[in-house]
C-alpha cells in the first residue's frame, strides 16, 4: 500500500449518545463538525488547532487525531510520514458531544484518504479501529454515518445500522454549560448491577424510542425515560441532572447528552426551552442553548 494522495481533508460532526435508554447503543450526528486538513511531509509533526481545545490539546504525536491516523495506515499496510495537520474544532470537549470520536474518525478518515486503496480502511474497517479507540461505537458510529444510529457490539467486532427518522420527530436543541465533566469520572458514578425491573424498563423504552423516531413524535417523552444511568450521574452534573428532569416535566423529551453535562432536547425549540432554563438555573450565563439540525450526511475524506 502507498501513499497516493499528500493533501486530505475531512469534515467530522458532533454526536450524542444513548438518547435516554439507549445506553452505549444509540446515538446521533448534529450538524456541528471539526474539521481537519492534513499535509503529508518528510518532516516532524506539526500541529496548529483553530477553536477548541486550541491550548490544550496535545501538539504532537499524543494528538488523538495523529494516533488515529498512524493506527489506520499501519492497518492499511501503508508508511508512515510527517504530518501538517490543521484543525478547526467546533464541538465543544468535556460536554458530552462525542469530541473524542470526532477525533478518532478523523483520523481514520485522513488516513483513508491518503492511501491508494482506500476500501483499506472501508467503513467497516474505521468503525472497528475508532470502537477500540473508544471502547464502544455508540459515539464513533454516527460520527461516521451520520443520523441516527444503532450499535452493538458482537463478538468483539463493531456493528452499526442507521435508523428511518421521520422528518418532523427530530429538532434538537442543545443545551450547553460551561462546566466540563470527563467521561471515565462520568462512568466512574455508575453502579456495577442493575435491578431487573430496570434493565426491562429501558429495553422497552430503548424499542419505543425506535418506533418514535421513525413517525410517531408524540411519544418521545415517554420513548425517552430512562433508568440506568443519567440519574445514577447526578453527582457529578446535578445542574444538568435537574435541569433535564424540570424540561420533562414541562413536556419536553429531554435527556443527558452522551456522558454530559450536557442537555439534549430530542425535539424542541430554542424560544420554548429558554425561559425555562432562565428560570432554573442559578446562573444563566452559564448556559448556551442552541438549535442544532440532525446531520444526514456520511463523514468523507476529500483529497486534494
Amino acid at each position: 500500500m502507498r501513499i497516493q494522495y499528500t493533501r486530505v481533508s475531512v469534515q467530522v460532526p458532533a454526536t450524542s449518545a444513548n438518547l435516554g435508554p439507549g445506553f452505549d447503543s444509540l446515538g446521533l450526528a448534529l450538524d456541528l463538525c471539526d474539521e481537519l486538513e492534513v499535509e503529508a511531509t518528510t518532516g516532524a509533526v506539526e500541529i496548529s488547532v483553530d477553536g477548541e481545545g486550541a491550548r490544550a490539546l496535545p501538539s504532537g504525536e499524543d494528538h488523538l487525531v495523529v494516533r488515529a491516523l498512524r493506527r489506520g495506515l499501519d492497518h492499511a499496510g501503508a508508511p508512515q510520514t510527517g504530518l501538517r495537520l490543521h484543525a478547526t474544532n467546533r464541538i465543544p470537549h468535556g460536554r458530552g458531544l462525542g469530541s473524542s470520536a470526532a477525533a478518532t474518525v478523523a483520523g481514520l478518515l485522513l488516513a483513508r484518504g491518503m492511501i491508494s486503496d482506500p476500501d483499506a480502511l472501508d467503513d467497516q474497517t474505521v468503525l472497528q479501529l475508532a470502537s477500540e479507540f473508544e471502547g464502544h461505537p455508540d459515539n464513533a458510529a454516527p460520527a461516521l454515518l451520520g443520523g441516527v444510529v444503532l450499535s452493538w457490539m458482537q463478538g468483539g467486532i463493531a456493528r452499526a445500522v442507521e435508523l428511518s427518522v421521520a422528518e418532523q420527530a427530530l429538532r434538537p436543541v442543545v443545551l450547553l454549560p460551561t462546566t466540563t465533566l470527563a467521561t471515565h469520572q462520568a462512568r466512574g458514578l455508575l453502579p456495577a448491577e442493575v435491578p431487573h425491573a430496570d434493565a426491562v424498563f429501558n429495553a422497552s423504552r430503548s424499542a419505543l424510542l425506535v418506533h418514535a423516531l421513525a413517525g410517531a413524535p408524540e411519544l418521545l417523552v415517554e420513548a425517552t425515560e430512562d433508568r440506568l444511568h443519567q440519574d445514577q450521574r447526578a453527582a457529578g452534573m446535578p445542574e444538568s441532572v435537574e435541569l433535564m428532569r424540570v424540561l420533562r416535566r414541562e413536556g419536553h423529551p429531554a435527556v443527558i447528552s452522551g456522558a454530559g453535562p450536557s442537555v439534549l432536547v430530542m425535539a424542541g425549540a430554542r424560544a420554548q426551552i429558554a425561559p425555562l432554563v432562565r428560570r432554573f438555573v442559578a446562573d444563566p450565563a452559564a448556559w448556551r442553548i442552541a438549535e442544532v439540525p440532525l446531520r444526514q450526511l456520511p463523514a468523507a475524506p476529500v483529497v486534494g
